[in-house]
């Protein structure tokens, strides 16, 4: 049985839903790009790539796009399915390589279920469940040796990750009118500071210009995630790697946020 989650959620996959509706051809190439950059491939071809949480679904389109011989995606909520499933349609229709299922991260059985794979992903996920740690044995657990796990874990800011915690639990369960103002708030403070800094740097507009770049992703969509994204965990890089390591695992590629808020990024691989 699944580990009840953290009750008010985000509903993630409305805004991936959005997300979507606008999403090209440029921002698909980018995401394959950074998944090359990460994990070192050029191609996905005889790997097997399941997708943690798959949100929008643009990662398990770009494995399949890099050739991966099989990808499964699955997702907590049911818009994100609906999410993959559409970007599914529309460049792999009827394709048998890509599955697409609702699930949970803290459904052991489940995860059990799914058996092992070359590639696990799960980028900015695990954070969300309500059960972290939990959420990282189980991601753990799917990996084939000498598989990978690419995840993306939000860094332990210490007091600020306390306030945004009580932030996004208080967005998460207030009404429509309030989130949009909250969201639209941040986003312009956000994006008048981004202004102001890249016009200093003689770059005027330059991060909203190549912010898909960034894995393809979306300015606004990814400020309505941050603010609204609930349940939300933190930890810092070493948590994460201590965590790995106890499980026999070698930290092939870090990147982090230097301390600041944000999404440190890990890729380890599990020895055979």
């Amino acid at each position: 049985m699944a580990t009840e989650n953290t009750s008010p959620r985000f509903k993630f996959g409305k805004n991936w839903g959005n997300f979507i509706k606008k999403l090209s051809d440029v921002q698909i190439q980018e995401a394959e790009q950074s998944l090359i950059n990460a994990l070192g491939l050029a191609s996905f071809v005889g790997k097997k790539f399941i997708d943690v949480g798959s949100g929008s679904g643009l990662f398990s389109l770009a494995a399949m796009r890099l050739k991966a011989e099989q990808v499964h995606s699955f997702d907590y909520d049911p818009d994100s399915v609906a999410c993959a499933r559409e970007l599914k349609r529309r460049y792999f229709p009827d394709d048998p390589r890509w599955t697409i299922e609702q699930g949970d991260a803290l459904d052991a059985p489940y995860i059990e279920s799914l058996g092992e794979w070359d590639i696990v992903y799960s980028w900015g996920v695990l954070h969300h469940t309500g059960n972290m740690y939990q959420a990282l044995e189980n991601a753990a657990q799917l990996v084939k040796a000498p598989g990978r796990l690419f995840i993306a874990i939000y860094n332990d800011q210490g007091r600020k990750s306390k306030a945004w915690t009580h932030i996004k639990k208080f967005y998460s369960k207030s009404p429509l009118m309030i989130q949009w103002l909250m969201a639209s708030s941040y986003f312009l403070l956000l994006g008048s500071l981004t202004i102001i800094r890249d016009t200093l740097f003689l770059r005027p507009l330059a991060t909203f210009r190549n912010y898909h770049s960034l894995r393809g992703m979306s300015f606004w969509t990814d400020v309505v995630d941050w603010i609204g994204g609930y349940p939300f965990e933190v930890a810092s890089p070493e948590q994460i790697f201590d965590f790995y390591r106890e499980r026999g695992f070698v930290m092939e590629q870090l990147k982090t946020v230097q301390g600041k808020m944000g999404n440190n990024e890990f890729v380890f691989k599990k020895p055979s």
